[in-house]
């Protein structure tokens, strides 16, 4: 360590007290040099005057006046290394005051003294300039930015090398920020803006956006750390894209009013965001539909405590619902939710009520009583086995979770008298090679039938009851981070130092966030007349080997090939995993109609009437029972349009089971 870190170090760890005294003491000798300085530069050298002399009072009066000001005003209760322009403000104002008391107290003291008057005014001046001067030399010391090696071209630091993208005032906060921890070296500016190019900005070199090679060849930088706050998402894309060729590691700042009221520090920067390297600017909610359905009404998420689920339920409780019932049937899923819930509803003083329930969509009659008890308006219906390659080995729980449980909730929602039936789907529905994707189209076929019809109580029922419920569909890809995601896995992947595994070259997949998809879901769950199905603007589907080779870039590495050998991360193609398919769709059809909402679309797809599609309901519950999984393929594929599934169907129970009895 060197000598004047050492001595940073030592300063910095004084107490208040210290610090306090030290300060007071450093502004009288400033106050006395001021002065003295005045009557030099007023009179001269030859006349300089003694200031134990004659004009001892005068020198004492100084301090006098100016010290009780200072700490009126808090000069020292400001951190100097954290001095900002607030605190400048607060100083020109007590020195002027000060130097006003003075002069009053020369004329109340000793009004006859031969004094010019200019001296006063002088005196002010370069009070101005040393208590000011030297509070931001201290400033630019303790920060790191006084005698910084980029700045004097001292030896290089053996800390990281960084250029910040962004020169403006997200960026200027993290420079400062970096050189207060002195954990990084910044280095360069990097900015769009052409007019500040080759400019310097607290000591260090802006450069254009066009001449990232050069800066690269010439500062050996190793990270770049954006500060861009309040760019698109396809500009942020773009910029990605252009420091992809380079072997640098590419993080973000968090959101720039977090770092700039200090809630956040260096050590938080993050990631870069996967919906960066997407390029999918979101649109701007309609509040009115986002409130409909929820605003001053009892509401209801099953699966609350899944990805989609609990997202919906933050948006939810946003809306100032009266009261928003969590139904999850995994108890650590529920405590989760439920805890972060009520710790916003403290935070925000709300006064919708929680209500946390264990339970199974598959009891019927549990539904019913819930939803009658609590008068439940609108349900949004999140429950569901997702992941693809479980639930074609898992067959009966994937049904009777996925179909069944969808019918029993919508059968207690009619019985109930629920307004509002929301089902999140998926574009896995579409034209399905797995078992999750034809119960979850099954799903969707219910509600379109039942929306139609008066419809049973519960299943096995005759009794009719009036069908007052609006049923809708919502139908969307995959969402990032959500669990199972190839986002987390990916990283954790790159970590460990690869390699990064991939099903297949040409797999790609739509994706969205899951707020983005949340927010949509209410949106749509808002507009349905009665058994429509939404599906989202996904934008662009995505190759996921495209995604993992962005995703090392972006670490700083390079991709191990045949044409690099010498690279950091291999990418490994596993095969498709049971019922996977190469490429996800959106629409049965081409029959597609446009919302009010640019980013949804209804589509027109065929429906089966309830009093057919019943008796397929009552054929597969009891293939089911039986384990008779032929019969369950049977029946998915003459109900279920474009099913065809890969491989042999089976459910590794049945198997077992099969297996033991010889």
């Amino acid at each position: 360590m060197s000598k004047a870190e050492l001595v940073r170090r030592r300063l910095l760890a004084l107490s208040h007290q210290s610090k306090r005294s030290i300060q007071v003491i450093t502004d009288v000798l400033l106050l006395w040099l001021a002065l003295w300085l005045a009557f030099v530069a007023r009179l001269g050298w030859d006349h300089a005057v003694n200031p134990v002399g004659d004009y001892l009072w005068l020198f004492l009066a100084a301090p006098a006046t100016a010290i009780p000001l200072f700490i009126r005003f808090g000069l020292y209760r400001a951190v100097l290394r954290y001095l900002g322009s607030n605190a400048l403000v607060t100083m020109f104002n007590a020195v002027s005051l000060s130097a006003l008391l003075l002069a009053l107290v020369i004329y109340l003291v000793r009004p006859d003294e031969l004094m010019p008057r200019s001296v006063v005014f002088i005196y002010w001046c370069l009070a101005l300039l040393l208590v000011g001067g030297v509070r931001l030399l201290i400033r630019q010391y303790f920060s790191g930015a006084l005698f910084s090696s980029e700045s004097v071209g001292q030896a290089e630091s053996p800390l990281k090398r960084v250029a910040i993208y962004g020169a403006g005032a997200a960026g200027n906060q993290l420079l400062f920020a970096l050189r207060m921890s002195r954990s990084m070296q910044p280095v360069a500016f990097i900015d769009d803006d052409e007019g500040i190019a080759d400019r310097m900005i607290a000591g260090i070199k802006v450069y254009s956006s066009s001449s990232l090679e050069s800066m690269f060849e010439a500062l050996a930088v190793e990270e770049v750390l954006l500060a861009l706050p309040s760019v698109s998402r396809t500009r942020r894309r773009e910029i990605l894209e252009a420091l992809g060729p380079y072997p640098v590691h590419v993080r973000t700042i968090p959101g720039v009013m977090d770092l700039a009221n200090g809630k956040v520090s260096v050590s938080d920067l993050q990631e870069v965001d996967i919906v960066d390297l997407l390029g999918r600017d979101t649109v701007v909610p309609n509040q009115a539909l986002l409130h409909r359905c929820i605003q001053g009404q009892v509401v209801m998420v099953t699966g609350a405590g899944g990805s989609i689920g609990s997202e919906l339920c933050r948006q939810i409780l946003a809306a100032r619902p009266t009261a928003l019932l969590l139904y999850e049937h995994s108890e650590f899923n529920l405590y989760s939710i439920y805890g972060e819930l009520e710790s916003w509803v403290a935070r925000n003083g709300s006064s919708t009520r929680l209500i946390s329930i264990l339970g199974s969509v598959r009891d019927g009659q549990r539904l019913l009583a819930i939803l009658r008890d609590w008068e439940v308006s609108t349900l949004y219906h999140a429950a569901a086995y997702k992941h693809v390659p479980i639930v074609e080995h898992n067959i009966r729980e994937g049904v009777l979770n996925n179909l069944f449980g969808t019918l029993h909730a919508a059968q207690a929602a009619v019985c109930a008298g629920v307004k509002n039936f929301v089902l999140i789907s998926t574009d896995k529905a579409v034209r399905p090679t797995n078992v999750m994707g034809s119960s979850k189209r099954q799903a969707e076929m219910v509600l379109q039938a039942l929306s139609r019809e008066s419809a049973p109580v519960l299943f096995g029922s005759e009794e009719q009851v009036v069908n007052q419920t609006r049923f809708t569909m919502v139908r969307f890809g995959n969402v990032l981070g959500s669990s199972g995601s190839v986002i987390p896995l990916f990283r954790e992947q790159i970590k460990n130092g690869g390699p990064v595994t991939v099903t297949h070259p040409n797999i790609t997949r739509y994706f969205m966030t899951i707020p983005e998809a949340a927010q949509l879901v209410i949106q749509a769950g808002s507009m349905g007349q009665g058994g429509d199905v939404f599906v989202l603007d996904m934008g662009q589907p995505v190759k996921i080997v495209t995604l993992a080779e962005k995703m090392i870039h972006l670490s700083g590495l390079s991709v191990r090939s045949d044409i690099n050998p010498q690279g950091d991360i291999d990418i490994e193609f596993t095969g498709l995993r049971p019922g996977e398919k190469l490429y996800e769709e959106l629409l049965i059809g081409d029959n597609v109609s446009p919302t009010d909402h640019p980013m949804i679309m209804r589509a027109n797809e065929e429906y089966w009437p309830w009093t057919r599609l019943k008796s397929v309901l009552d054929d597969l519950l009891n293939a089911l029972q039986c384990d008779d999984y032929d019969r369950v393929r049977h029946v998915l594929r003459d109900t279920v349009s474009g099913y065809v599934p890969e491989g042999e169907i089976v459910d590794w129970m049945h198997v077992q089971r099969r297996t033991k009895n010889g």
